[in-house]
């Protein structure tokens, strides 16, 4: 599991960085352009959901398919290029309403000049949501062939590349425009189309990959497995959007408290995202190894491979949140110039808003690892019901009531996120233990029957 998981995990943590480079060079430009790229993060994170969700079902087949071994070359080509289609699908949509996000924020309530400049930043970074997409689809491909390196690789490459455009572009260096918010969009996207096509040029010219033909026929339209894409990965994307949209509402309601508000919560939210990469790329381990294994019906295999990707992020995520229980205020501060307008206000706030989430570190980590066991399993729909009742039915509610009615302010928001993540970490846990239970103990006996 850890030979897999840690170059994902690391593969997560590089992505995580273009945006922390993102928001750094942003919070020393000033709050007001963080808050501004805050916003629209809301947005373009829950447009690619749908991309998240239909690469992680591609991904849960690849593996199952690999573990059978019996015709699974063309079965694997199939399904790929089901993905692909399934992410361009997927990327329209969004892309056409990143368009015209500044109308949307401002539909929302948000103030007019951060709509404005979020959507500068918006027709700028959506450009990269389709070739992001089919990165994720072939990021899925390497798992379920159990070479997470390459992946790894090409994502530390795209760090300099984006911290580099942006350095340009957003400050105006070495002679080029300053274009603030629109540079890190810039940035970003050029960024995500990179990492694409250096994936795709490995898996062309590698020897070992090379005899599967992946790219073979790409415009043949495979109906059949393409329904089979959607039918796993829109329960998928269902959960995605859910947990991602719960940050997404969080992020807007944090605009009625103004700039400094909505810049500490994308601080304290960023600093929970690093730490976040790593229980997800256990997740995405699980979901390959759970995978195999069912393919292969080795069930005690299964539900070793499930509950030792659990252990493991208990074991990360237990020091992630005494860190940020006993050092919010350093952590908040390497986001921050202090010179900058309202820095100690944002500092301050960021600061209690790590201490809260310090105590869903534990849940966030064991809710996701427990959505990708599942997904190994090819269990989807109880999933995405877990998180609608545990993300918004718990927590969103409880998170606008205490920051509201209630007055507790982003405390009370951050407070309501813990409370919900809470909930859903321990259904998740839950329903792994009864279908593990009740197939997995038997050697040779598939699960997959029983998680559909």
């Amino acid at each position: 599991m850890l030979v897999l998981a840690w170059p994902m995990a690391l593969t997560n943590l590089s992505q995580m960085a273009l945006l922390a480079t993102d928001s750094a060079y942003l919070g020393h430009l000033s709050t007001e352009a963080l808050a501004a790229v805050t916003l629209s993060g809301t947005l373009f994170w829950t447009m690619l959901a749908p991309g998240f969700g239909l690469s992680f079902a591609a991904a849960a087949m690849l593996a199952q398919e690999r573990g059978r071994r019996i015709g699974h070359v063309r079965a694997m080509r199939r399904t790929l290029r089901a993905g692909f289609w399934a992410a361009l699908l997927g990327a329209v949509p969004g892309m056409l309403l990143l368009w015209n996000g500044g109308a949307v924020l401002r539909a929302l309530g948000q103030e007019p000049a951060l709509a404005e400049a979020a959507e500068q930043f918006l027709r700028c970074m959506l450009w990269g949501i389709l070739p992001f997409g089919l990165f994720l689809n072939l990021r899925g491909l390497m798992a379920a062939m159990e070479r997470p390196w390459p992946p790894l690789l090409i994502g530390l490459m795209a760090v300099p590349l984006n911290a580099m455009i942006g350095w340009v572009l957003i400050f105006g260096n070495l002679g080029a425009p300053a274009l603030g918010v629109r540079g890190a969009g810039i940035a970003g996207a050029v960024a995500d189309t990179a990492m694409f096509l250096a994936l795709a040029l490995f898996v062309v010219r590698d020897r070992r990959l090379r005899r599967y033909r992946f790219f073979g026929r790409l415009w043949r339209l495979d109906l059949a497995r393409l329904a089979r894409v959607l039918r796993l990965g829109m329960p998928i994307a269902a959960q995605m959007l859910l947990e991602i949209g719960l940050f997404s509402a969080v992020g807007l309601a944090m605009g009625a408290f103004g700039a400094q508000a909505v810049a500490a919560h994308a601080i304290a939210l960023q600093i929970a995202s690093i730490t976040f990469a790593v229980p997800l790329g256990l997740a995405q381990a699980a979901t390959a190894r759970v995978g195999l294994a069912i393919g292969a019906a080795r069930a005690r295999a299964a539900w070793r491979a499930g509950w030792t990707a659990i252990l493991l992020s208990t074991v990360f995520m237990g020091p992630m949140a005494a860190l940020m229980l006993l050092l919010p205020g350093t952590l908040a501060g390497l986001f921050l110039d202090p010179a900058a307008p309202g820095a100690p206000e944002t500092a301050a706030l960021a600061t209690t808003l790590l201490l809260f989430a310090g105590l869903f570190q534990l849940s966030d980590g064991l809710q996701v690892v427990g959505a990708g066991a599942l997904r190994g399993l090819h269990d989807t729909r109880a999933p995405m019901l877990i998180a609608a009742l545990g993300y918004w039915g718990l927590g969103y509610t409880v998170a606008l009531a205490l920051g509201f009615p209630l007055g507790f302010g982003p405390a009370g928001i951050w407070a309501g996120l813990a409370i919900g993540l809470a909930g859903v970490a321990l259904a998740m846990i839950w329903r792994w233990a009864r279908l593990s239970r009740r197939g997995g103990l038997t050697e040779g006996r598939r699960l997959a029957p029983i998680a559909g």
